[in-house]
This record gives C-alpha cells, sequence and structure tokens, in this order.
C-alpha cells in the first residue's frame, strides 16, 4: 500500500538519528526533524477529518504546524511535540486514515503520498546542512558515463502541462500549447568538471558573468564555490569530505551561480517550456532517484540526480484554478521564486515526472539541484 510505504521510508531516513538531533535546529533555513515528522502527521490529519467529517485528532497543533504561517527560521521555537510524540500522533493520525479510506477521495490519497514524499527530500536536505557525524548513510559509487553533447529541438508548438488523467498539483494545470522556436539544450545537467573551470578560471571574480542582485548576494555571503565544496578541491557528502567526482552533475548551487555559469559559456538557462519540450524528446529512462543511493550518477537524463534551475519565474499557467487549497501554489507566483524541473537522488519515483514544478528563492543553495544550458540553434 502506497501510505505504507511511504511512512516506511520516512522512519528508514531517520532510523539512528539522534533524539537531540531530531530536535536540533541545525541551520536556520530548515525545520527541526522532528517539526517536519509532527506536520507530515499534521496535513493527514487535516485532510482525512476533512474528507471524512471528523474532528481532527489534535486541532490545537494546527497554527504550530501551518507551513504557510510559520516560516522556517521561526520553526525551532515554537511548541512543536518532541520525537517520540510525534510518533506517536503519525501512529494515530494513520490509523484512522486507513479506518477512513472509503471515505478519502483517490485525489487527497494520493495527495497524502506525495506529500510526505515530499518532505522526506526536505529532511534530507536538513540531514546534509547537519554536522558531520549526525547523518552516516551508506554512499554506493555511482557507475555510468556523463552523457555529452546536445539535443536539437525543432521550432514549433507543443503541449505544455498535465494532461488531466492522473494525478497532478494545481501549478502542472491547464495543458496549453507553447510556441517555440529552435534551440539546442545539453543532452545532461553541467558536470562538476565543467563547474570547476569555470571556478578556476574566476567566474566567482568577474562582475559582468553576474546580475545586480546575484553579485551583490556573492559578495555578501562570500561565495567562491559550490555549497558543501572544499577549496582542495573535494566536497562534504553528509558525513564524509571526498574526492570531486567529475562526471557528476554539480549540485548545491543558486540560481545566481548556475546564471553566471551560462553567461560565462556564452549560453543560457532554458526556459521551463523548453525543459518541458526537450525532456519529452529525450524520452529517456531517468536518472538516479528514490535517495537510497544518497548522492547522483552521472550527469545525463532529465529526470533524476538533480533538480535543475530554469530561466523562469513561477507563475500560473492560463486557466490555472487552485485546488484543492490555494496555499499549495497560488500564494508563491509572482513573488520571485525560479522554477526548477526534473527531479534528484532524492526525489521519490511517484514525484518525478516532466510536468512537475518545483520552486524556490533563486539564492537557494541547499536544494540538491544543478542546471543544464541552452544555446540558440545555428
Amino acid at each position: 500500500m502506497l501510505l505504507a510505504e511511504a511512512r516506511e521510508r520516512t522512519l528508514r531516513l531517520i532510523d539512528g538519528v539522534s533524539e537531540t538531533d531530531l530536535e536540533r535546529v541545525h541551520d536556520p533555513l530548515m525545520s527541526p526533524l522532528a517539526w517536519d515528522l509532527g506536520h507530515i502527521a499534521a496535513f493527514e490529519d487535516l485532510w482525512v477529518s476533512r474528507e471524512a467529517g471528523l474532528d481532527q485528532l489534535r486541532p490545537g497543533l494546527a497554527a504550530v504546524y501551518d507551513a504557510d504561517e510559520t516560516p522556517r527560521s521561526d520553526r525551532g521555537d515554537l511548541p512543536y511535540l518532541r520525537p517520540a510524540d510525534a510518533l506517536d500522533y503519525l501512529d494515530a493520525v494513520r490509523e484512522r486514515a486507513l479506518a477512513s479510506l472509503d471515505r478519502v477521495s483517490a485525489f487527497v490519497g494520493e495527495m497524502l503520498v506525495h506529500h510526505e514524499h515530499q518532505h522526506n527530500e526536505t529532511m534530507l536536505q536538513t540531514l546534509q546542512l547537519a554536522e558531520p557525524g549526525v547523518y552516516e548513510p551508506r554512499r554506493r559509487r555511482p557507475s555510468g558515463r556523463a552523457a555529452t553533447g546536445t539535443l536539437e529541438v525543432a521550432a514549433g508548438p507543443f503541449q505544455m502541462g498535465d494532461d488531466g488523467h492522473g494525478f497532478a498539483y494545481d501549478n502542472e494545470r491547464s495543458r496549453h500549447e507553447v510556441e517555440l522556436p529552435a534551440f539546442r539544450i545539453d543532452r545532461a545537467p553541467v558536470t562538476a568538471a565543467a563547474f570547476g573551470d569555470f571556478v578556476a578560471e574566476g567566474g566567482y571574480r568577474r562582475r559582468e558573468l553576474w546580475t545586480r542582485e546575484g553579485w551583490a548576494l556573492r559578495e555578501r555571503e562570500g561565495w567562491e564555490r559550490p555549497l558543501y565544496w572544499t577549496d582542495d578541491g573535494r566536497v562534504r557528502r553528509f558525513d564524509r569530505v571526498v574526492a570531486l567526482e567529475p562526471e557528476l552533475p554539480v549540485m548545491h548551487v543558486s540560481w545566481f551561480e548556475a546564471d553566471a555559469f551560462a553567461r560565462w559559456r556564452g549560453a543560457r538557462l532554458p526556459s521551463e517550456a523548453e525543459w518541458e519540450k526537450a525532456a519529452r524528446l529525450a524520452g529517456a529512462e531517468p536518472g538516479n532517484l528514490d535517495q537510497l543511493d544518497f548522492g547522483p550518477g552521472p550527469a545525463g537524463p532529465f529526470l533524476g540526480d538533480c533538480w535543475e534551475w530554469t530561466a523562469s519565474e513561477f507563475r500560473a499557467y492560463p486557466g490555472f484554478r487552485a485546488f484543492p487549497y490555494r496555499e499549495y501554489s497560488e500564494v508563491f507566483f509572482d513573488s520571485g521564486y525560479r522554477v526548477l524541473r526534473g527531479a534528484s537522488w532524492a526525489t521519490r519515483p511517484r514525484v518525478a515526472r516532466a510536468t512537475f514544478r518545483n520552486w524556490d528563492h533563486p539564492h537557494r543553495r541547499q536544494i540538491f539541484a544543478g542546471f543544464r544550458c541552452v544555446e540558440e540553434s545555428r
């Protein structure tokens, strides 16, 4: 059963993390892991109660776990449930959910699975930000080689967005026709080796490559290389500092860093329409997904390994209708967020699809995100 499998994964990911580390704020960008556990339970409690016509089990926790009303930077100060109580709440809510499934719509049931999957990835971001020793996963060394070259995409229209036949979030709809000129897009996200050349050739010191906001941020934050890269050519992955693997996609770069690299190369970031059209054309098997390799494989497919920044701001599609609640998408439209497409190694396969739209602030680096570039067709 999908709900049971999602819960099994949540518990597996925190297995071995101490109670102290579950409660701790590891970085102001992220919630305490115990907050995430309680939020998963509260979200399920809310929607099962609505669908089944029941009172919530813990209505007094609604404000604590309202993601829209409680910014991540404030969550460590909230009276959130400590680990043992959060786990008990998860169990109690799930027991009632299973008893009420005949009154829960298929959409909401799938939304609960997606929601838990998505919080798993957020929790892995937190665990990567934590100090070495908090989390010690076993990383399997990836095999294969990075893809090379570019994919030619012909000019013409295509139908963008979800077709309305399966589960999708409101921001993936309505499907609409988009006309695009011809372009060439990288067959793989930018690799660590390629981004290393940008670093070595002074890309972080060349003002002309950066937007005004990006340059000001780079100076203020002292960025010299991607997050987790060391100055001696290594990278931290959870509890270990290892040599950079040149064929892997560069990750943990902001939109500003991705945009500067593209300018340095004489290219640009794709729009999300270009990305989606190319992803459908490529039609390849997905890359590394599903979390348990704890890292990406060699750069290549459009789905998997790393999220990919696009040039597009997060906006509503024509015919958009908020469903089943406006706080999932609508409150974020036209607010400067940039769209990420694809999926990362930390994404569950059920979430990875060509129409899925992720989004975040352009300065964020904790996401498992890289990018690929586009050039104009000759």
